[in-house]
């Protein structure tokens, strides 16, 4: 009980909301680091999916390729991101922690997108190549629509695993709710190190809710419902 108590007065504690390590300091620092390490991911892996999806064309070499970036420990690929990172002049901090944090959201986003994309009812495909669309039209307005709440599944939990996996940045002199991680084992301040869990639990969960809101908004009832029978098939490639 004191421990609980301990930890409440430090969250509503006026020096941990003010300054460079402060609580809306280290919310921001994370959030920015996590939402450039899902953008990067996105911007790679989700074309690739569509592509792949749509064509037919190398879909079982892609997803096995990414299910073993996926399976290389992201401690490792840290290590590995300092190398490149010094050679491009990037120092440490923030961008090794996003391109160590890459690869986590590419597979999730990969393997849903092609997966939503092949699918998807070849009736519904013939049926908008027999009204004339091409190849682009028939993804974009058929394929993508239908696939929408798969890939939002991929989007979903690339997201949430990049947001709780952040923390290691701190590792490496980032920023984040890490700092609280690692500066609380370094003092030996168990409440800091709690403070810092519960933190990157609850922006994690936030995650969650705003995707599910975003699925809720942009993707049709019907649809939400046979998403459900689906909701992660990038787990059917791991092993």
């Amino acid at each position: 009980m004191n421990f609980l108590i301990g930890v409440g007065a430090w969250l509503v504690g006026p020096a941990h909301w003010q300054g460079g390590d402060g609580i809306p300091v280290r919310v921001m620092e994370h959030l920015s680091m996590s939402v450039a390490a899902w953008a990067v991911a996105l911007c790679l892996a989700l074309p690739l999916g569509l592509f792949l999806g749509h064509t037919g064309r190398g879909g079982g070499v892609a997803i096995n390729v990414a299910n073993i970036a996926r399976a290389i420990p992201s401690l490792a690929v840290l290590s590995l991101s300092l190398p490149l990172a010094f050679g491009l002049g990037l120092g440490l901090g923030f961008w090794p922690t996003v391109i160590a944090l890459v690869p986590l959201g590419i597979p999730p986003i990969l393997i849903n997108t092609y997966t939503a994309i092949r699918s998807v009812d070849k009736d519904i495909v013939e049926a908008a190549r027999g009204m004339g669309m091409d190849g682009w039209q028939v993804l974009r307005q058929a394929e993508v629509p239908t696939g929408a709440p798969v890939i939002l599944t991929g989007l979903r939990t690339a997201a949430v695993t990049i947001v709780a996996t952040a923390t290691l940045g701190a590792i490496v002199a980032s920023g984040g709710l890490g700092r609280y991680l690692v500066d609380g084992l370094a003092r030996q301040d168990e409440t800091r190190l709690f403070v810092g869990a519960l933190l990157v639990a609850i922006l994690a969960m936030l995650t969650e809710g705003a995707f599910a809101w975003l699925g809720k908004a942009v993707v049709s009832p019907g649809l939400q419902q046979a998403g459900r029978h689906d909701q992660e098939p990038w787990m059917m490639w791991t092993g």
